[in-house]
């Protein structure tokens, strides 16, 4: 694992100096700290940080071919890497290491960007041409590993990073205020945009040419798509079980210490319970004391499995102030609360080893996350006609006051393209109408949420609303928070974090399971969970899924919520927010008028970005 970033100028006069890469290195060395290079060549340079993995003697980067006329900067693991070497040995091709990161190089040889193919595995790159000066970066299929850009008319400017980015003496930190408002429904800012503006992260299962006069081209290579299958459960179970195993063990090859992150809950005990059948294994929990301690769960599970198990609770005090540090590691704010834990425990992990399997990806591929069950808790007004289902909704709407069942029949009449735009909903927008200052001085026409999701719904009309549902999950959700969460929390300690369910042959599996089958008896992740019987101890197979249950609702009511706030009246966000808002959602939620932790998280976590990265201040 490592962090990669580069340039190209546009002006054939114009080099990149080796101070400026070395920047751009240093900001991210958390990413990579055994090893940097840096490779300049005309109007192009390439700088690379390097966490290692494999071949710890000969993985130098920036790395080149025989004849140096390409050269690879490259952050991730390939998986299938060691079955292409010999398929690429038989072609002729000759090899100076023993690294995944010269198959690429090799691949790209042979068959240019159908070298992507190919690739099973997690990855960021970047092959400068020399012959063709053309650079040609990819990211991988589930955007596991993050690829951040800045382009203008002299320029081109790439990293693992956007703090890397922003070391470059063009690059201003501005806000994209139509970035600000997608987050403020979202959590996150959805891709190619970012919060900064004129920064971009490439989309997963995208490639990118760059030529030296500044022609910039981008095309998909894959996109995940559900095509279910009506053929018997007792298949799906036996192919899935089989998938999964030799995904993990492809997952374990390493040269340095390798352990798992384990909550208890089916995923996470998946993973472990392969690895510890190989291998004598640690693996790492946290929680938080009282009804919010997961930590009782995978204790249970690590003493049944043999792992030797490490923990820790956390504290609010530990938890805001790892709030701070985890702010500037993840370069733009993502209001997920289970981002803070993720952070303290690859701090706890990184303590014992250097990399860690973990579940990633299990919820959106086979269907766990408890709004997946909505289709068929709203089925008994289904039978409304569509025409009158628009007029009693905005009856609904316009009603005065709150009634039992509004809020169900509300969902109900609602369309799903107009009612689910991912796993989080946090500002309706009108919400953002009445919190957001100045909107028409500075916003771009503004796009409504639910625009951004309109495509995947479009394409993908002819499925299942729970199909259509997990794809929308696994466009948005997936790569924007959950992904980018588990990579930017594990490289803040230079711990390199794998995720074996996002695994292409595994993929291609979950995706011809019928919706029947991964909802089913009253459960989420049916066929996983009977995949797995046998495999994990049995008192995982029913649990249901907590993630991180971090109690902001509860310390909202206390002095950690008065700090909250004043944090973010003292971050500059003054100018985004309207204060006497997010006050009066403070005062709200301490008198019982509704539960607004994730909205005031929302904003709280965009404050301490803003002071960290556009108006610096002393927040403490």
């Amino acid at each position: 694992m490592c962090g990669i970033a580069g340039i190209v100028y546009f002006n054939p006069d114009r080099k990149p100096s080796y101070n400026m890469l070395q920047k751009m290195t240093n900001t991210m060395t958390h990413r990579g700290p055994d090893q940097n290079g840096i490779q300049i060549h005309e109007q192009v340079g390439l700088a690379f940080n390097r966490l290692s993995i494999l071949d710890l003697e000969q993985g130098a980067q920036p790395m080149p071919n025989e004849d140096s006329s390409i050269w690879l900067v490259f952050n991730g693991e390939i998986y299938n890497y060691q079955s292409l070497r010999m398929q690429l040995e038989d072609k002729g091709h000759i090899f100076r290491t023993h690294t995944d990161s010269e198959v690429i190089l090799h691949l790209y040889e042979e068959y240019k960007e159908k070298c992507l193919e190919h690739l099973q595995g997690m990855f960021s790159f970047a092959i400068w041409n020399i012959e063709t000066q053309e650079l040609f970066a990819a990211r991988d299929h589930f955007g596991v590993k993050p690829f951040y850009y800045y382009q203008d008319k002299d320029q081109f400017i790439f990293a693992s990073e956007i703090k890397s980015i922003l070391t470059v003496d063009d690059v201003i930190p501005m806000v994209n205020a139509n970035s600000l408002m997608h987050y403020l429904t979202f959590q996150y800012v959805p891709h190619p945009e970012t919060m900064f503006e004129g920064i971009r992260k490439l989309e997963p299962g995208y490639y990118i040419h760059i030529n030296k006069s500044g022609k910039v081209t981008k095309q998909p290579y894959w996109a995940p798509a559900f095509e279910p299958e009506n053929r018997p459960i007792e298949t799906f179970i036996e192919e899935l079980r089989h998938s999964l195993k030799k995904s993990v063990k492809d997952h374990m090859h390493s040269e340095v210490p390798l352990g798992c992150f384990l909550s208890g809950g089916i995923d996470s005990s998946s993973i472990a319970s392969y690895v510890s059948m190989d291998r004598s294994l640690k693996t790492f929990s946290v929680g938080f004391a009282g009804e919010h301690n997961e930590t009782v769960y995978a204790a249970e599970t690590a003493a049944a499995i043999g792992s030797e198990h490490y923990e820790e609770l956390i504290s609010p005090e530990v938890f805001f102030a790892d709030t701070l540090e985890a702010v500037w590691h993840m370069d733009e704010p993502i209001a997920d609360p289970a981002a803070i834990p993720t952070f303290r425990l690859s701090k706890l992990a990184r303590e014992q080893v250097t990399v860690v399997l973990s579940g990633e990806g299990a919820d959106e591929l086979f269907g766990g996350y408890g709004i997946y069950r909505e289709p068929s808790s709203l089925r008994p007004i289904s039978w409304v006609p569509d025409g009158l289902k628009s007029g009693l909704e905005r009856l609904l709407r316009q009603t005065p006051g709150s009634f039992y069942g509004k809020n169900y029949l509300l969902r109900g009449l609602t369309p799903l393209e107009g009612r689910f735009v991912g796993n989080a909903k946090i500002f309706s927008e009108d919400e953002k109408k009445h919190l957001v200052l100045n909107q028409q001085d500075w916003l771009k026409p503004w796009v409504v949420s639910q625009e951004l999701t309109r495509p995947i719904y479009e394409k993908f009309a002819h499925l299942d609303e729970v199909s259509q549902m997990q794809t929308i999950d696994l466009n948005f959700w997936l790569p924007n928070d959950i992904l980018m969460v588990s990579d930017k929390m594990s490289m803040a300690h230079s711990l390199e974090l794998r995720v074996p369910f996002l695994d292409k042959n595994v993929f291609e599996i979950a995706r011809k399971i019928p919706h029947n089958y991964r909802l089913a008896q009253g459960t989420t992740k049916y066929v996983l969970r009977k995949a797995m019987e046998g495999i994990v101890p049995d008192h995982v197979l029913s649990r249901p899924k907590l993630g991180f249950p971090v109690p902001l609702r509860k310390w909202l009511h206390t002095e950690w919520g008065d700090q909250m706030l004043e944090q973010i009246k003292g971050s500059g966000s003054d100018e985004w927010f309207r204060m006497e808002e997010v006050k009066a959602m403070l005062n709200k939620h301490r008198n019982g008028q509704g539960d607004y932790s994730r909205k005031l998280w929302t904003i709280y976590i965009f404050s301490l970005w803003h002071a960290t990265y556009i108006k610096p201040t002393q927040i403490a």
